[in-house]
């Protein structure tokens, strides 16, 4: 190498500063090819720790990006120090350039970290029929970005992480049962008890109805046009659609054999007969 900077006519000062920047930068970029290998390793080790240990598969997608990301950065670093440039101005820029990015995607980030938090916390998993705020849907998969519902209309409802975070959440599968509640009023010549002991024997009857919590029966009104029962009982929360649905219809039935009329809105009009005189 000495013999081509000669042969360039270079001063040997300026030839030895080359000769030394070169080796700086070969070994630079030796560093560079070993540390992002490095890198990559230890961030797949990672990866198969997470999932040794049953880490959300989102999540650790997630990390392992990270983790490489933040090693990476590292080694660029160490590169640059390497090859004799002052990582000082280089993690400046980066930072400025962080906060610039950071600013300009505030509620993305946002989102990020709220996703970052449901997957760890797991409020709710795929599979549960949750109300967010004003939305009422299965949870058909949680991004980090987004969680996404099946409304019972069949409608997919997106939301941004960071709204699921700040609102209410009601996970109606979190337990694993739920109790139905089935409404019903009977006419004031009704006999009561004979109402409530045929509601309680279609309670006893369906094998869908857990013990625990026990069932019952009770009057809740007595209203305009009638006297107002609800059933209530517990059931495996897949079960709870179709257990409340034959129980509206079972109700009827049963009610409907025992002579328990179920009656319409009533008003009582009393006609008054007005002289005609004092019109």
């Amino acid at each position: 190498m000495t013999d081509l900077f000669n042969r360039l006519g270079l001063p040997d000062h300026l030839a030895a500063d080359l000769k030394s920047y070169g080796i700086k930068l070969l070994i630079a970029l030796l560093v560079l090819v070993i540390g992002i290998w490095i890198a990559g390793r230890v961030a797949n080790m990672g990866r198969r720790a997470m999932n040794h240990a049953k880490v959300d598969i989102t999540l650790v997608a997630f990390l392992r990006n990270a983790l490489f990301g933040l090693l990476l950065v590292m080694v660029i670093i160490a590169a640059l120090s390497t090859a004799g440039i002052p990582s000082a101005s280089f993690v400046a820029v980066l930072g400025a350039a962080g906060l610039a990015v950071g600013l300009a995607l505030q509620g993305s980030l946002s989102n990020l970290a709220w996703g970052v938090l449901l997957i760890m916390f797991r409020p709710f998993k795929v599979g549960d029929f949750v109300q967010v705020g004003s939305f009422l849907g299965t949870v058909d998969r949680i991004d980090l970005m987004q969680t996404w519902l099946i409304a019972p209309d069949g409608r997919d409802v997106v939301i941004p992480n960071a709204k699921v975070g700040g609102e209410a959440v009601i996970n109606f599968n979190a337990r694993g049962t739920r109790r139905f509640e089935v409404a019903v009023g009977i006419s004031y010549d009704a006999n009561i008890g004979k109402a409530m002991d045929a509601a309680r024997d279609l309670l006893k009857a369906d094998k869908r109805v857990l013990d625990d919590p026990a069932p019952g029966v009770w009057t809740t009104e007595l209203a305009d046009s009638s006297v107002n029962l609800v059933i209530r009982g517990w059931t495996k929360a897949p079960d709870f659609w179709a257990t409340q649905t034959d129980f509206v219809r079972a109700v009827k039935e049963r009610f409907d054999a025992e002579g328990i009329s179920i009656p319409f809105p009533q008003r009582d009009l009393n006609v008054r007969k007005i002289d005609a005189d004092r019109l």
